[in-house]
């Protein structure tokens, strides 16, 4: 069974920006972000994975990075994650 990841990036450029994102390739996702073929993302190049979570079932995963894009979830994130 194929995992879904939530992930965090962190811009090695400006200190304190973070994107979150889902995908099924991890590797291919950041490679992509530090290509500058996101253009959320581009601007601040390079990035480093500095969180990934695994889930199993793929709602759970989109269900989660919506939370991370909240108030609520951005909080938590910065504390725990």
């Amino acid at each position: 069974m194929p995992f879904r990841y939530v992930y965090i990036l962190e811009s090695l450029a400006k200190s304190e920006t973070f994107y979150v994102g889902c995908t099924d390739d991890l590797n291919e996702r950041l490679r992509r972000h530090n290509s500058g073929q996101v253009s959320h993302t581009s601007k601040f190049l390079p990035w480093r994975i500095k969180t990934a979570v695994a889930f199993a079932d793929p709602e759970r995963a989109i269900a989660f990075e919506r939370y991370l894009k909240s108030a609520s979830g951005r909080a938590f994130a910065r504390k725990r994650l």
